[in-house]
């Protein structure tokens, strides 16, 4: 009876461990599910920074090298410099020829203006010449009417003249019968005499007539000469001003050329545009260094990447923002700090899975895989406040989700 309790005891003290046993692995198997799923993490996971190629904008041989393989260096710090002789003095070539254009527009300038000057002065010759123009015009027909009664003053006095006359010839033969008294002879002698003056003055005031016309003609052919003269020096004075326009057009490109020499003479020394790391430097002092050719690479310290890949699986329960634990594999005591700054939404389909996407028709595979695994999504994460002369770019890291 004894044996029998005894044996009944421990096989109730054996189901009672095995109970709990199996309940602490349901346990702690539900607490590491929740772990995992809460605070996602993974192994797959590599330090990453930002990095440019250094590459000359002009060639030439390498004057200075103060930098080496692996330095770092501080925004602003001089990485090498080209010798600069060839691009200073095609600088100062431009500058010259920028110069050169000033002085002749400014030359031009003065010539123009003294020709503008001259263009006022011409319109105003030719403005007196047509007002001489219009003057002379009016004098000949001043002298034209002129003429006129002259010449009909002249008929009027030759038929008075010949009237005079014919009464002398008529009464002087009358003086010897007595029938006319010496001063009626002498009266008509003298009135003859007067008509004949006045024939004469008659005949001098259209002979000055007649002259004032051919004064008059004259003038006014001067004047349309004058006309003629100053119009054509207008013409000729408008014309040179327009010859600035081209010497004007050509300011730009000048401008343009000192701004390509300067710009090639700067590019000569290259400073560090940030804080950052010299690698993979290939090149010496004394090289020639050639447009384009990556002589080194500058990898950008201020600002750390960790790009973790997770299950699709995970996906939800990370979230931009999120805290994130760092632990590098160089060092997997020193916990980094870091934040979610974005979740990938995209990887290369699997051919296995979807089949080849070509031209023509999809090439789809034929056969099933029975074990589907989670695709994975790259996650980046941004390392706060990261420690100096730690991180380098491709290490292996371990990343927990907060």
């Amino acid at each position: 009876m004894n044996e029998t309790d005894e044996h009944s005891k421990r096989t109730n003290r054996g189901n009672l461990i095995s109970a709990g046993i199996i309940l602490g692995a349901l346990i702690s198997g539900a607490m590491v599910i929740r772990s995992v799923t809460a605070y996602p993490r993974t192994d797959d996971a590599e330090v990453a920074a930002n990095s440019i190629g250094i590459a000359p904008l002009v060639e030439g041989p390498v004057a200075e090298l103060p930098v080496h393989d692996n330095d770092f260096v501080k925004k602003g710090t001089l990485l090498y410099k080209i010798d600069d002789r060839p691009y200073l003095y095609a600088l100062q070539s431009a500058l010259a020829a920028q110069e050169q254009l000033e002085g002749l527009i400014e030359n031009e300038s003065r010539q123009i203006s003294s020709q503008v000057s001259h263009v006022e002065v011409s319109s105003a010759g030719r403005q007196a010449a047509l007002a001489n123009e219009v003057r002379a015009d009016d004098e000949i027909k001043v002298s034209e009417a002129t003429i006129s009664a002259a010449e009909a003053a002249i008929k009027q006095a030759q038929a008075d003249s010949e009237y005079a006359s014919g009464n002398l010839h008529r009464i002087e033969p009358l003086l010897a019968k007595g029938f006319v008294t010496t001063d009626d002879v002498h009266r008509a002698r003298t009135l003859a005499d007067a008509k004949l003056a006045a024939v004469q003055q008659a005949e001098s005031q259209l002979a000055l007539a007649k002259a004032k016309l051919l004064s008059a003609g004259a003038q006014k052919q001067q004047a349309v000469a004058q006309k003629t003269q100053s119009e054509a020096q207008v013409n000729e004075s408008a014309h040179s001003v327009l010859v600035l326009a081209p010497l004007v057009a050509q300011r730009e490109s000048r401008a343009a050329a000192v701004r390509l020499a300067r710009y090639n003479y700067e590019q000569c020394s290259v400073v560090s545009p940030f804080d950052a790391r010299v690698t993979n430097l290939t090149i010496s002092e004394g090289q020639y260094a050639k447009v384009g050719q990556q002589v080194f690479t500058l990898i950008d310290s201020r600002t750390w990447w960790v790009l973790a890949n997770f299950r699709e699986s995970q996906l939800s329960h990370i979230t931009p923002g999120k805290s994130v634990d760092v632990y590098l594999m160089s060092d997997s005591k020193t916990k980094l700090r870091g934040s979610v700054e974005s979740v990938g939404y995209g990887v290369t389909p699997d051919p296995d899975v979807i089949g080849k996407l070509t031209s023509g028709l999809p090439d789809v595979q034929r056969t099933l895989n029975w074990v589907r695994l989670a695709s994975r999504y790259p996650v980046r994460i941004r390392i706060l406040n990261p420690p100096p002369s730690v991180l380098r770019v491709g290490q292996v890291a371990t990343v927990i989700v907060r």
